[in-house]
Formats: structure tokens, C-alpha cells, sequence
């Protein structure tokens, strides 16, 4: 089952988001507050606000920053701010599927600005439960390069439960079941491995081909998409 359009398209959007830093720490700020309103604002105790941190500090947010992000969404700080979830199922180019996760304060600006971009560039918004049958969550694990081989690598990447491996240029993914996201994860690290990412994915259970001309519709979908504020995420079902 092949899945790894969602790791290129988090590549796809560092990529043309590197000249963005402000866009990148305001996403980071709204996935620390979340994190920290829904489960507490105590790494330790929550997975998610720890998972919030590491991705953060993989965008060079600077402590500080992340520390008041962490506050304002406890509540603890005196500029607090309510932010919402937001889920979106969409069809794309070339008749693919699309999740749309995004963090916002007005739900209904929004909805109407994701529609919009959707209609632009050759998508449209689906009923509820259209699309979600086409993926499966599971948890994602993108180890770095290291000096062992890929056999020995796919190999550590099993025994710390991988469900399923596979390449993406030099990197490794591991799936894993979601419940043992964080199990996994602390065993790849005790192996003495690096990890670029780890998350919580919706992975397609089937990827279109697509041809040139839905495929240029389709990048130029998501890379509206990803410039907007309030998506965090996008999943589909096609290779990129």
C-alpha cells in the first residue's frame, strides 16, 4: 500500500514556505495552543503538545515563542486567543481525494476561503464521509539518513513495530499503528536513530496516477492551499 504523498507534500510546502518564516511560526502557534487547550500544557503528561514541540523546533521556533504559544492556549497567558479544528473533504483534479485539516478563529471565514481556493484551482468541497473512507490513520515516523544500511535500517524500523516501511529519496518512513506512535518512537530513538518527523497521517489506502495536466492542476491546488494560514495539513490519494 503505497502512501508517501503526504511526507512530499510537507517537503513540497518547507520548500516554498523556507522565504516564510513568520507563516510557518504562526502555524506552529496555533498547533502549540491547541495542543496544550486540549490536553494540558505539560509535555510529559501530553503527546500531542510534545509532538506540537518537536515539529516547532524543527522550524527554528525560538523557545520563547513556543513557550507563549503553550501559555496562551492553556489560558495562562493574558493574550489568550480561541482557536477551532476545522476538517475539510474535498475532490481535486483529476477526480482525487483530499483531506484539509486546518486551525482557525472563525470557522466560517474559513470554510468559505478553502471553498474558494477549491473551486480556483479545480477542486470542489465533498459531503462528509465521501472521501475519509479512502485513508486509513496511522502513525508516521520519517527517520534521517544514517551510516547503516537500508536492510539494517528497515530492520530496526520492524522491530520497533513498523507495519509497513519504504523509501522516499534518502528517507526512511515507517508506518506504525496509531496507538503505538509514541512506543515507536522511543524505541527508534533508543536505537540510536535520527527522526526528521512523527505525526498522526490519514494515508491513502490506494494512490491515482495521474497525468501532466491533472497533475500541474493539482500542485497548483496544494500550493494554495498550503499558503493559506489556517491549513495545517492536506492529504490525498496520488502520488506527487
Amino acid at each position: 500500500m503505497s502512501g508517501h504523498s503526504h511526507w512530499s507534500t510537507i517537503k513540497h510546502r518547507k520548500e516554498s514556505q523556507d522565504k516564510k518564516r513568520g507563516a510557518v511560526f504562526s502555524r506552529m502557534t496555533r498547533l502549540l495552543s491547541i495542543a496544550a487547550r486540549e490536553g494540558g500544557p505539560d509535555p510529559e503528561t501530553n503527546f500531542e503538545l510534545r509532538n506540537a514541540i518537536d515539529k516547532a523546533r524543527s522550524a527554528n521556533m525560538p523557545n520563547k515563542n513556543i513557550e507563549r504559544a503553550i501559555q496562551r492556549g492553556a489560558g495562562l497567558g493574558a493574550d489568550r486567543e480561541e482557536w477551532f479544528k476545522v476538517n475539510y473533504e474535498a475532490f481535486g483534479p483529476g477526480q482525487t481525494a483530499l483531506l484539509i485539516d486546518g486551525i482557525t478563529n472563525n470557522k466560517n471565514r474559513t470554510l468559505e476561503e478553502v471553498r474558494g481556493i477549491l473551486n480556483k484551482y479545480g477542486g470542489k468541497m465533498a459531503e462528509s464521509g465521501s472521501v475519509r473512507w479512502l485513508f486509513v490513520q496511522t502513525g508516521q515516523l520519517i527517520v534521517s539518513p544514517s551510516s547503516e544500511n537500508k536492510s539494517d535500517l528497515e530492520l530496526k524500523a520492524i522491530e520497533a513495530g513498523a507495519t509497513d516501511v519504504e523509501w522516499d529519496e534518502e528517507y526512511l518512513i515507517v508506518y506504525v499503528k496509531p496507538e503505538e506512535l509514541e512506543k515507536s518512537k522511543k524505541h527508534l530513538e533508543e536505537a540510536g536513530l535520527s527522526l526528521k518527523e512523527h505525526s498522526l497521517i490519514w494515508r491513502p489506502q490506494k494512490n491515482l496516477q495521474l497525468d501532466e495536466a491533472n497533475q500541474q492542476k493539482l500542485n497548483r491546488l496544494l500550493e494554495a492551499l498550503s499558503d493559506h494560514d489556517d491549513v495545517q495539513e492536506v492529504y490525498l490519494n496520488a502520488e506527487l
